[in-house]
């Protein structure tokens, strides 16, 4: 409305008509922490003589995460959800995404529906780009090692002595 003083008036003319577009421009930009709504309309607003669409606002807000490798927090949750196990172990896109899985529990997120899972992982998903968008580095653990000596075979007596235990076990 500051900015593009005329524009805005003629293109929203009326209380009722300006409700219903923060209505739409609400639910299309939900994926987005406030943060990130604020530095795209920022971008918007410099890059643009003319007052901007939704569809323009949205790239916007998309091009500061993708310029760092950041998906946009939906399509982060889905990938955390979907990822198999060992999770540090996995290809991950950003490791923002793996972290705020891990942070969000991820038996959480495997037992709970979207609509309460979203905005958990959001929330540690948000503060991670956050981190990144202010020049920190994030690191993926690396998978725990497995066992560096392999046992040792147990010698014919000993495999003789622990059938014979097994079969006193179980009565054959």
């Amino acid at each position: 409305m500051l900015n593009y003083h005329n524009q805005f008036y003629a293109a929203y003319p009326n209380d009722a008509q300006l409700n219903q577009v923060k209505r739409l421009w609400l639910d299309a930009l939900a994926d987005f922490s406030v943060e990130q709504v604020l530095r795209g309309a920022k971008r918007a607003i410099e890059q643009s003589e003319y007052l901007p669409t939704l569809h323009r606002m949205l790239e916007c807000c998309r091009q500061r995460l993708t310029a760092a490798g950041l998906p946009p927090a939906r399509d982060a949750y889905i990938e955390a959800c979907a990822a198999g196990s060992p999770k540090s172990a996995q290809a991950w896109s950003h490791p923002a995404v793996y972290l705020a899985g891990r942070d969000s529990d991820w038996y959480f997120l495997a037992n709970n529906p979207e609509r309460v899972a979203l905005p958990v992982f959001t929330r540690h998903y948000d503060n991670y780009c956050a981190r990144v968008m202010r020049g920190e580095s994030l690191d993926i653990p690396a998978p725990e090692a497995l066992e560096t000596k392999p046992a040792e075979p147990l010698s014919r007596e000993e495999q003789l002595a622990q059938l014979q235990k097994l079969r006193e076990e179980t009565g054959l």
